[in-house]
């Protein structure tokens, strides 16, 4: 998911935390984390920031190993 991540990036660049983090940028970690992890919404936002990006970091890793394995 490079384009989440070129997102995650853009938002990490803004300074005050959460308040400086792009909300469509959390909707869709959330989104993502869910989908592979089958965690519940309030779980995945219980998250600190960086945990959550690594994360899906992790996760796009994974995805891009069994891309690249299929062919």
């Amino acid at each position: 998911m490079p384009e989440l991540r070129a997102r995650l990036r853009v938002g990490a660049e803004r300074p005050g935390g959460i308040s400086g983090y792009l909300l469509d940028a959390l909707y869709e970690e959330v989104a993502f984390l869910a989908f592979h992890f089958h965690w519940p919404r309030s779980e995945v936002l219980e998250l600190e920031h960086s945990e959550r990006r690594r994360w899906v970091a992790e996760i796009s890793a994974l995805n891009a190993r069994l891309t690249e394995a299929a062919g």
